[in-house]
């Protein structure tokens, strides 16, 4: 059992571009209703976190509006596509800090006090302050949820891992568009005596009491 008073939640990328028909994810043909199965799953993990006065931390993947931040190789992905990260859509200007697209779905909306993580790239730890705001409060155990759980989930639970936190990553509160990719990225987190943390369900969670 881990200490509660030590964990904190981690809420990977619940975007209007992600999880929301017109944006980023549905313009690179991506099956929006898959990537929104862990919605429920996630309010109850934020309902019980906030019970437990657990630290709740969101994060959202996205760029400057001058685009600055947007290094070659990623802008390169995209390319002349409808996908383009900047392109205008029907939620405002793709992947660009600010516009409608960009911030989180108004059925897991943060609150006072919750963190905010905007991210250039895939780790929530990649060029933001989140290892400071986790060390600040003494956290060293996270419980990551979001999308997808092939990149940004797994490019978080694997840098978290290098610095040293351990990593629950909840399963059925992931997703990714392609089910394959999903299980395989779960299945990589336990090889080697758990490796990259552990693999749990939500309510197994939910049983957690400090």
């Amino acid at each position: 059992m881990i200490d509660l008073k030590c964990t904190a939640l981690i809420i990977i990328d619940m975007q209007r571009d992600f999880c929301e028909k017109n944006g980023y994810a549905d313009h690179m043909g991506l099956d929006v209703e898959i990537l929104r199965k862990p919605i429920a799953n996630i309010q109850k993990l934020l309902t019980w976190a906030r019970q437990h006065q657990l630290l709740v931390v969101h994060t959202r993947e996205g760029h400057r509006t001058d685009l600055t931040d947007l290094y070659p190789l990623k802008k390169q992905r995209t390319s002349g596509l409808k996908s383009e990260i900047g392109a205008v859509g029907p939620m405002g200007k793709l992947m660009l800090r600010g516009e409608y697209g960009h911030d989180i779905i108004d059925e897991i909306k943060p609150i006072s006090g919750e963190p905010i993580i905007d991210k250039p790239g895939y780790s929530a730890f990649a060029y933001t302050d989140l290892e400071l705001i986790l060390k600040n409060r003494d956290i060293k155990n996270l419980m990551i949820t979001g999308v997808t759980t092939e990149v940004c989930v797994s490019s978080t639970f694997r840098q978290a891992t290098d610095l040293g936190f351990y990593c629950i990553t909840v399963q059925d509160a992931c997703a990714s568009a392609n089910e394959d990719l999903h299980q395989a990225a779960l299945k990589m987190i336990e090889v080697e005596n758990g490796i990259f943390g552990q693999v749990m369900a939500t309510e197994n969670i939910l049983n957690f009491s400090h």
